[in-house]
């Protein structure tokens, strides 16, 4: 770990504090699915319910949770939404109706719209420009860790004691959570314009529109989330009829899905690894690369199964190896650049439209993707997710240059506003 970040308390803790509560999430997830699918045996529609309850709160109120996050006390507002959670995971474990389940997933997506705003104002916070590109490369690594460890771990808890004991597991997981982010300073000075809205005199809406109109200003903000919404609403196209790829095998392995969202994990370990000690990139160039990289990975796993190719379980984690290296090269470099370049004061608002825009294409993607592979077959419909990528790719090189010209202009523009000021 990089020095300065190695020595920052208020860092560590965060970054502890988030491997917990995000490790928690992935023993819940897992469990209710059990419960619901399994014990249950609730239709595959009621099923699909359970992420769409989670992820509709998040992708609909992203904006608006990034501008409480702005107006109010980041930590405070973490801790709330980690002790509800918590709470909510609690009744969980009692829930005796799918009903129940939804109305908790839904309040729990609510609550996370609000953490995750928060959480990555407070990193703006506590870590300094120079040190942001490592730091977003650790934040990934311990999402892309959890995503491996936590359905692994939750499925051996579930078999051993059933889904109830997981469920109070998890909850556990928020609180120790809350507790470590009541160790975070509660502000941090932050050098701020001398302008009314800043002094905390301005509307909760003229705060959220002059978080949209500072996006609007942006090129470079403007591009990299158009590529990175479009680019994931096409993976997702695929990404989300994988196990439906492997029943093309006649000779698949049981446990080819878990070998290949296992190795994707680690692939995005591996880019973060990377990204944390290389941190002289251009955001947009990696993003484009990463692009592609998913693009080509893509159309391999299309052709090597419409081939109907051996060694399945050699090829296939070595394809999620790339893909996962590939997504982080895309999703790191372009946080980083999204941290770097957004007033401490405006993270939340930023962040929020963000996550809303990468929800949503969470959203449609799959139910697209499993509308098309009905209708032309799901190898086909990886061959054309390949190819978007790889031409959403190709065309933001042809017009790399004249992005990053424009965001250079911006940004003496912004330093000579600033000098007059």
């Amino acid at each position: 770990m990089e020095k300065g970040l190695g020595k920052n308390r208020g860092f560590l803790t965060l970054m502890l504090a988030q491997l917990i509560s995000s490790l928690g999430d992935w023993l819940s997830i897992v469990a209710i699915i059990t419960l619901v699918g399994l014990k249950w045996e609730a239709t595959p529609m009621e099923v699909s319910f359970i992420i769409l309850c989670l992820a509709i709160p998040m992708a609909l109120l992203g904006p608006f949770t990034g501008t409480i996050a702005d107006r109010l006390n980041r930590r405070t507002l973490m801790v709330v939404s980690d002790v509800g959670r918590g709470v909510l995971i609690l009744i969980l474990s009692f829930a005796s109706s799918i009903w129940t389940v939804y109305v908790c997933l839904f309040v729990i997506g609510m609550l996370s719209a609000v953490f995750v705003p928060a959480k990555n104002g407070k990193l703006k916070e506590l870590v300094s420009e120079a040190s942001m590109k490592s730091a977003m490369s650790f934040t990934s690594m311990i999402d892309a860790s959890t995503k491996v460890l936590g359905p692994l771990l939750s499925g051996l808890l579930v078999t051993a004691f059933g889904t109830a004991p997981v469920f109070y597991i998890d909850a556990a997981t928020f609180f120790v959570s809350a507790l470590l982010l009541l160790a975070l300073p509660k502000t941090v000075a932050v050098l701020k314009e001398h302008d009314p809205k800043e002094k905390g005199e301005a509307t909760f809406k003229e705060e959220f529109l002059d978080g949209l109109a500072f996006i609007k200003s942006s090129r470079y903000l403007l591009v990299g989330m158009l590529v990175l919404g479009i680019s994931l609403l096409i993976l997702q196209l695929s990404d989300s009829q994988i196990i439906v790829l492997i029943r093309e095998l006649t000779q698949a392995s049981p446990d080819l899905f878990g070998f290949i969202v296992t190795a994707s994990g680690v692939g995005m370990l591996v880019s973060g690894g990377l990204l944390a000690k290389k941190t002289d990139y251009h955001a947009l160039s990696l993003m484009l690369l990463g692009v592609c990289g998913l693009g080509v990975s893509f159309s391999l796993l299309a052709a090597f199964t419409g081939a109907d190719l051996a060694m399945s379980t050699v090829w296939g984690p070595a394809l999620g190896l790339t893909a996962g290296f590939a997504a982080g090269v895309v999703f790191i470099p372009f946080q980083a650049s999204v941290q770097t370049g957004t007033p401490v004061h405006m993270t939340g608002r930023v962040f929020g439209v963000i996550n809303s825009v990468t929800t949503t294409a969470t959203i449609i993607g799959p139910l697209l993707g499993g509308w098309l592979s009905t209708v032309i077959g799901v190898i086909p419909t990886f061959l054309i997710t390949a190819t978007l990528l790889i031409v959403i790719s190709a065309v933001g090189y042809i017009f790399r240059n004249k992005i990053e010209r424009g965001n250079l202009r911006e940004s003496k523009s912004e330093q000579a506003t600033h000098g007059a000021t």
